[in-house]
């Protein structure tokens, strides 16, 4: 049974025939105190909260019921119904343990997708799935693990997927972020819609409308046609959003409201546009860090993780690093025409002690160049430890600068100068070997003035 309050009782009235034309069974009261009431005799599976009722328009009387639910049900999902007035309010409300909340006037399927989802996820577990009973029921691949972190996160996918459910994944660069959003889709209702993949840190702020939204010919000096932006391509699909730790306030302002009610205008357009999407984003960032610190806006986060997964790094999973080295080596088998590579019992033992800070990306580039620069089929460990022997040397030619009466400003300056004079100013290049995008260099090098004439990359 799901519980609507509302005071309105054109709003309840609307709701739950929407609810009972899907099939579900519905109650509505119009106040906080029929609410108790009736949630003292009774548990919903699921609870839709008007935050002001006609006595009151601060929302207070919405967050101290919230409150009172939180008391008597803490599991029974939440869901917030609000007005942009108020959207700040919704987010102490999510605080506060509500699961979502939805704007005034809402839109029918974009409210139904979150019902689906907190339903869907609150259902019992009835069996616990090892690897082949996952790969049996869903499409997982490209995803290689068997550790039991991996294996609840699959399950997870595997249940969320065919919900709308906007979902974040969380973990360090190379851990397969992009491989579970691509396997979210997959095995969604979606899948044989389109999939579009944008990198956020590559994309400036000047120019993040146009590639997002698309624009109209003569929006700017160089609009010379129409083009569409990257929602519009992922109509009716998903859109894939990595790196979203590193968009800007302005940007991220922007985004938000295409997020919010799924509207939004191509640059140089007054005409509005309505995009049905699934939102998947990506990050390596710790967001929460960056919310306490204002670099990203609170409202945004708690928009985009309705579904959080956090995808652990491969020391975490060494277990694992045996079947990813012999999927490498499968695969460049037949890509180097090379039928009799092998790699020694000794030599995995090796690689499951090695720390990894790049994780999967990092452990696929020490086979493959492990396998081209040694002739023998018959790889040990010896042959591996000499290609990280020789890849902490060039480390070593880049060196941090001493610590000691310097700031962290003046350390940053000197460490990304290195850097540009090392790589000769390939930006990219430079970018790879701090550890930032494109963008963020470009950011850090207006910000202290560093000269640079950028070479070919």
């Amino acid at each position: 049974m799901i519980l609507i309050i509302d005071d309105d009782n054109a709003v309840r009235t609307s709701l739950l025939l929407l609810l009972q034309q899907e099939g579900y069974a519905a109650k509505d009261v119009g106040s906080p105190n029929e609410a108790i009431a009736w949630l003292n005799h009774n548990e919903p599976s699921l609870i839709l909260l008007d935050l002001n009722f006609s006595i009151e328009t601060s929302g207070d009387e919405g967050m101290k019921l919230l409150k009172q639910i939180r008391k008597i049900y803490p599991v029974v999902p939440v869901i917030l119904i609000t007005g942009w007035a108020t959207i700040e309010l919704a987010v102490k409300g999510m605080k506060a343990g509500a699961n979502d909340f939805i704007n005034k006037p809402w839109n029918n399927n974009y409210l139904l997708q979150s019902v689906q989802t907190l339903l869907n996820l609150r259902e019992k577990k009835t069996e616990k799935l090892n690897r082949n009973k996952l790969d049996d029921r869903y499409q997982f691949q490209q995803i290689i693990g068997e550790d039991p972190q991996m294996l609840s996160i699959l399950e997870t996918i595997g249940r969320i997927a065919i919900t709308d459910a906007s979902v974040l994944i969380i973990g360090e660069s190379g851990t397969g972020k992009e491989l579970v959003a691509e396997a979210i889709h997959q095995n969604s209702l979606r899948n044989n819609k389109p999939f579009v993949k944008v990198n956020l840190g590559g994309i400036s702020s000047s120019l993040f409308e146009s590639e997002m939204f698309g624009h109209v010919r003569g929006a700017f000096t160089d609009a010379k046609s129409d083009r569409i932006g990257r929602f519009e391509m992922a109509n009716k699909g998903s859109i894939f959003l990595d790196e979203i730790g590193d968009l800007d306030q302005s940007s991220q302002v922007k985004l938000l409201r295409v997020l919010q009610d799924r509207t939004y205008e191509a640059l140089g357009s007054s005409r509005t546009k309505v995009v049905d999407t699934r939102v998947i984003c990506a990050t390596n960032r710790n967001l929460p860090e960056m919310v306490a610190s204002g670099l990203f806006r609170e409202d945004l986060l708690y928009r985009i993780n309705l579904i959080t997964l956090k995808l652990p790094a491969l020391r975490e999973r060494p277990g694992d690093i045996p079947l990813l080295v012999n999927f490498f080596v499968d695969n460049l088998r037949e890509i180097y025409a090379r039928p009799n590579l092998s790699v020694t019992d000794s030599a995995m033992k090796w690689l499951q002690h090695l720390q990894l800070p790049g994780n999967i990306r990092q452990l696929k580039n020490l086979v493959e160049r492990t396998i081209l620069v040694t002739k023998k089929d018959w790889l040990d460990e010896k042959d591996f430890q000499s290609q990280v022997e020789i890849a902490d040397k060039k480390k070593t030619k880049l060196q941090l600068p001493d610590i000691g009466s310097l700031t962290l400003e003046e350390i940053e300056i000197q460490m990304i100068s290195k850097a540009m004079d090392f790589h000769k100013n390939r930006i990219t290049k430079v970018a790879k070997s701090l550890g930032i995008t494109r963008s963020a260099l470009y950011r850090r090098l207006e910000k202290y003035n560093i000269p640079y004439d950028e070479a070919s990359d």
